[in-house]
């Protein structure tokens, strides 16, 4: 049997394991336990050895510290807070509510970095005001999908961890490569809803404008999250913290800030270190796995044959670039972020090396390839979250609303691929 016949078997028996309901690690492990077994002969204790080379980094410490951090904030409701200091600020803007709920999805993101723990959050948090003050219900349910996607770009952010601690690229240098492009995200969401309001102004109620005194009071409830963030990113790029050190920092200030606002409860502790509990032993199966199958599919080849077969189509240097691009579009509307990252980077870094592309770079291009495939239809995961906070409206009807916001996305994706230095300034100037 050929190894690209092997190959293709083990891949086609992993889509199948995950078409008939398998878990993603599962269906790696199995499809990796045969490769290993029957196609290269290699013994079980490959897969501790794997296991352990792919999962000794420190940098990966800091995803379940983040992940409790941003859990706590939302299930002890002190994320609330910002939604409201928020909503005084951006006051004044056509649909001002719409805004707010971007907005403190950016400020939440940088201190949360799961999109499906933000948009879980604010959709408790922020439907019902937007649909008691006469929103339209389909474009505030999608704003909100869509505003989760900016905790999982603007740093810290889980999947720039994984990211960076499985290819052994500088955290620190990801989370300041992610800074000014989730900025530039966030504005360009904004710039949206404004345009679709011009366009349908029943899509919000009138402006209702804060006075400057209402604004300063915004301003002061917000100002402890603010220095909050500039001192976890500060301490990181500053060079004082590690990232994982700096993690530790946030999930002890998340404890004291809820118990200064007095929303401490032993219930919100226990939920929110079990959430990150088993949303850290998810991600170390799939990278565990993912790290197997990897070595399997090099060992018989697989990879450098599929790099080549990619390199030598006639695409040219940006041909290749646009392709992995459509691509990721393509495979977005079906499987999760961390789905695709762990199924094609075995195929796609070596690529990404060759045509001499900045790792950097392409962490954040795919981090923000990766959340349109949140709020894409039919199986956008932010889409299912919001949904199933909001029964009364179907999956179509948030669909519906976070379509036009796709347009913002990729135009921030082209911005990128034609401008790379909008991600590489930030490290280039720092580091």
């Amino acid at each position: 049997m050929s190894p690209e016949l092997m190959a293709a078997i083990l891949m086609v028996g992993f889509l199948v394991l995950l078409v008939i309901g398998a878990e993603m690690y599962v269906a790696m492990g199995l499809a990796s336990l045969v490769g290993l077994v029957f196609f290269i002969h290699k013994p079980l204790q490959q897969l501790a050895w794997s296991s352990w080379d792919q999962m000794n980094s420190f940098a990966l410490t800091a995803v379940p510290l983040f992940v409790f951090m941003g859990a706590l904030f939302a299930n002890t409701g002190v994320a609330r807070s910002i939604f409201i200091g928020a909503e005084k600020l951006l006051s004044g803007l056509p649909g001002s509510l719409f805004h707010t709920v971007i907005g403190a999805n950016a400020l939440f993101g940088a201190m949360c970095g799961s999109s499906i723990a933000a948009a879980a959050a604010f959709t408790t948090i922020c439907f019902a005001p937007l649909e008691e003050r006469g929103y339209d219900p389909k474009l505030a349910l999608g704003t909100i999908a869509v505003g989760g996607t900016l905790s999982s770009l603007i740093p810290p952010s889980i999947l720039l961890i994984v990211y960076g601690g499985w290819w052994r690229v500088s955290v620190v240098h990801l989370f300041a490569a992610a800074l000014i492009p989730g900025i530039l995200i966030t504005l360009l969401l904004m710039v949206t809803i404004v345009i679709l309001i011009k366009i349908s102004p029943n899509l919000a109620p009138p402006v209702v404008k804060s006075t400057w005194g209402e604004k300063l009071v915004a301003l002061r409830d917000l100002l402890p999250w603010l220095i909050l963030i500039v001192l976890i990113l500060g301490v990181i790029f500053a060079g004082i913290m590690t990232p994982t050190e700096a993690a530790a920092l946030g999930a002890f200030m998340a404890i004291i800030f809820a118990l200064l606002y007095r929303r401490m409860s032993f219930k919100a502790l226990k939920v929110s270190a079990l959430g990150a509990t088993k949303t850290t032993a998810m991600i170390t199966l799939i990278l565990v796995t993912a790290s197997v199958l990897g070595y399997v599919f090099q060992a018989l080849g697989a990879t450098d044959a599929v790099a080549t077969l990619i390199m030598k189509a006639p695409f040219g240097k940006a041909g290749i670039l646009f392709s992995l691009v459509f691509m990721y579009l393509i495979l977005g509307c079906f499987i999760s972020s961390m789905t695709m990252m762990m199924i094609t980077f075995p195929f796609v870094m070596p690529i990404i090396e060759v045509l001499n592309f900045s790792p950097v770079w392409w962490g954040v291009t795919f981090v923000i390839l990766a959340e349109i495939g949140m709020v894409t239809p039919p199986f956008g995961l932010n889409l299912f979250v919001v949904h199933s906070e909001v029964r009364k409206y179907s999956i179509l009807a948030v669909s519906q609303g976070a379509l036009p916001f796709l347009v913002p996305l990729m135009v921030g994706v082209i911005l990128l691929i034609i401008f790379p230095q909008i991600s590489l300034w930030l490290p280039g100037l720092l580091f």
